[in-house]
């Protein structure tokens, strides 16, 4: 059982949120971070507030200005100055921050724009970087009195409103059908499906939509009649410094699987049957497993043959990766899955790792099969990859070169296909 440290900190947040959303969702709170914490999940990166003004100090600001006869802005502000991109969201998974916050400074930057962002509960920041900004971006937002805020000073400003989302969050349908849900607690799969339509709600005040993946477009058009426009995930900057390592040279056959998440367990057990017979072949190979996995769903015979490492640092994870030999990247075909990007393949791909995928979510799209990787299906299909990864590992290396190169040539920051929807830098340009 993990250690959990209660600093003061928490206890403004505990009353914050009383104040905010009320005892019963508080309640479900504080039972999903005790649920959380106590299983070695990483705490929030929420960055420090700088202040946070009350409802009220809001209210007296737009009230001065309506007295004043100065509530509304004479004319749209992208007639009058260059283009700035102001993003608010939440920004507390790691990855989801550097995937769909950080590195759109890159796209920004082409098309000539100025970007910055903020976490939704830093209301000071959210404010000052609304003014003098041209259009607003709202990422992974769900119905929230700041976020309330937020949308009423943008329409005050006449700025235009994206909204971005990298998984369907506002789905009741994907998560009723989401096998992961099952090694989660029941708390949370309830949590989650009553959560769906508050990200909705927000979604479809927004001027239009980005997502990450084809299928989160197609079944994001189910919910809206906005504009949807596809911006998928890349290799930033950060991501094209790291460099393939040389194979790990004798010894048996590495294979890494990596766990951002809680629950992906499900995902595992599509190929647990084939890793354990592989590994059954030769005492030498290993079952590399990067961050969070409950290795008590693993089969016994699993068990110590696996290298765990908890969850850290975006360099340490590729330094651990780059450790591989192969990247196995399963998934349950279900609708959830299927709107999943390939941050995983992007991962790998940059340290000269060949990715073995399911033929599930925007992955399989990013992977040449036999080229830069494996397409499975059929356990006996893994079966099969594996144990030829296993007997020759100078073609698995050349798969992980190539994979970089494809990486560096097709799926860095670009203002076109595959990366970037035409439409929307039109949008961000109106």
């Amino acid at each position: 059982m993990a250690r959990r440290h209660l600093s003061l900190r928490h206890f403004r947040r505990l009353l914050q949120l009383l104040r905010q959303e009320g005892p019963r969702q508080t309640g479900r709170r504080v039972r999903l971070w005790w649920q959380a914490t106590g299983g070695g999940a990483r705490p929030s990166i929420l960055p420090e507030q700088t202040g946070a003004p009350a409802a009220t100090d809001l209210q007296s600001f737009w009230t001065d200005l309506a007295e004043r006869h100065a509530f509304r802005i004479p004319s749209p502000p992208l007639q009058n100055r260059r283009r700035k991109v102001a993003l608010i969201g939440d920004l507390n998974l790691p990855q989801c921050r550097k995937y769909r916050v950080e590195q759109l400074s890159e796209l920004m930057r082409l098309s000539g724009a100025d970007y910055t962002f903020s976490h939704y509960e830093d209301v000071p920041r959210c404010m000052d970087i609304l003014q003098d900004a041209s259009h607003v971006m709202l990422y992974r937002l769900s119905t929230h009195p700041l976020v309330t805020q937020y949308l009423y000073e943008a329409r005050r400003l006449r700025l235009p409103v994206l909204y971005d989302i990298d998984d369907p969050l506002f789905s009741v349908p994907a998560y009723a059908g989401y096998a992961n849900m099952a090694a989660l607690p029941p708390g949370m799969r309830d949590h989650f499906l009553a959560q769906a339509p508050r990200y909705a709600e927000v979604m479809n005040v927004a001027d239009a939509i980005s997502v990450s993946t084809p299928a989160l477009q197609a079944h994001l058009r189910e919910f809206t009649q906005r504009p949807v426009f596809l911006r998928r995930n890349f290799a930033d900057l950060q991501t094209l410094e790291a460099r393939p390592a040389p194979p790990p040279a004798g010894g048996g056959l590495r294979l890494c699987f990596a766990s951002g998440s809680h629950g992906h367990e499900a995902d595992f057990e599509l190929i647990a049957g084939p890793v354990q017979r592989l590994l059954a072949r030769d005492p030498a190979h290993r079952l590399v497993i990067l961050g969070h996995f409950d290795a008590s769903r693993l089969p016994a015979p699993l068990r110590p043959r696996i290298e765990p490492h908890p969850f850290t640092g975006y360099a340490a994870y590729l330094r651990q990766l780059a450790g591989c030999h192969v990247a196995l990247m399963p998934l349950q075909d279900d609708l959830f899955n299927r709107c999943k990007s390939a941050v995983r393949v992007i991962d790998a791909a940059s340290v000269g790792v060949a990715s073995f995928v399911s033929p599930v979510s925007d992955m399989a799209a990013m992977v040449e099969d036999g080229g830069t990787g494996r397409v499975l299906a059929a356990p006996q299909d893994w079966d099969g990859a594996l144990e030829a990864a296993a007997r020759d590992r100078g073609a698995t290396a050349r798969m992980g070169t190539a994979a970089r190169r494809v990486l560096e040539a097709d799926w860095t920051a670009r203002l076109g296909a595959p990366v970037a929807d035409p439409g929307l830098l039109r949008w961000l340009a109106a």
